[in-house]
């Protein structure tokens, strides 16, 4: 992950941000936001540092920040604060973090996976006693078992490249941020059983998006083109997506002690996802036959 690359994008897109807000003029001024912030260090920087951390494979923020960023980058960050004051400022970079998220989506290609992966916040048999997301979690019950806390729904395109996402607690049923997801998308979508819903299918089929999954059992056998079946046995690929989310990104964990801090680290984990060098993708690519005379083609 090439450190200068980020703060370069990050901060271009600070500027871009600061100069569209100040032309609103309906818009407190982020003149006096920065005032009330009073730090030595740019936003940029702090969402740098921020998103780093979910690329460098550290277990904590606090080694990462403590052991790597304060001993070793200071020529890059001359006004580096605290350990303390770094998690204070944080919750600052939010909504410039959602923004710049945005901008890291993929292209559309017509071929799209959906899936969703639970965010737990605590260990279940600790759940009673949770106070930081008190109200706004839930149980939901995956195929590894129940789970407290959120799920983050995603939707990739072949490439393995972000196309939408949305979180909500747990107990959500898979099926309802769909719609909403789906505005800008057009083609096919392919998801698992859970997301079987006539009602679902024909909503997306009126605005362009064909929603293929598996059959049921107990449901009738319906032809399935050939393509399509080798694309829903190629979902696996959203699967390998999450793994990196949560493994490589570590968008879960249960150290959080603020809603606001929580947000951060998974805005940031989904940029420094963006950044990997290599995501997992599939190759539909045609590829010739050289073993085979010309003629036949």
């Amino acid at each position: 992950m090439d450190l200068t690359t980020i703060f370069w994008e990050v901060d271009n897109f600070c500027e871009q941000f600061e100069q569209a807000w100040s032309q609103q003029p309906h818009l407190p001024s982020m003149s006096g936001e920065n005032q009330r912030l009073r730090s030595r260090m740019r936003l940029s920087e702090v969402m740098t540092i921020v998103i780093a951390f979910h690329g460098s494979g550290t277990r904590t923020f606090k080694d990462f920040y403590t052991l790597t960023v304060l001993p070793y980058w200071r020529k890059a960050f001359p006004n580096l604060v605290s350990y303390n004051r770094f998690v204070e400022l944080m919750p600052w970079c939010l909504m410039l973090l959602c923004c710049f998220v945005n901008t890291r989506k993929g292209e559309v290609t017509g071929i799209a996976f959906i899936d969703s992966t639970p965010l737990e916040v605590c260990h279940p048999a600790r759940a009673h006693a949770h106070k930081v997301f008190q109200n706004q979690v839930g149980w939901g019950k995956s195929s590894t078992g129940w789970k407290f806390g959120f799920k983050l729904h995603l939707i990739i395109n072949d490439r393995g490249e972000l196309l939408a996402f949305k979180l909500t607690p747990a107990n959500t049923d898979d099926r309802q941020p769909v719609p909403e997801m789906t505005q800008d998308l057009v083609g096919q979508l392919f998801g698992d059983r859970g997301y079987i819903s006539q009602k679902l299918f024909e909503e997306l089929y009126d605005r362009g998006l064909q929603l293929v999954t598996k059959a049921k059992k107990n449901m009738k056998q319906r032809l399935v083109k050939l393509m399509d079946k080798i694309l829903l046995r190629k979902r696996s690929l959203i699967e390998s997506v999450n793994d990196q989310l949560k493994n490589v990104c570590q968008i879960e964990h249960s150290r959080h002690r603020s809603c606001w801090n929580f947000l951060v680290n998974l805005a940031a984990g989904l940029v420094a996802y963006t950044y990997q060098p290599k995501l997992p993708s599939l190759d539909l690519q045609p590829k010739g036959l050289p073993a085979l005379p010309p003629a036949i083609f």
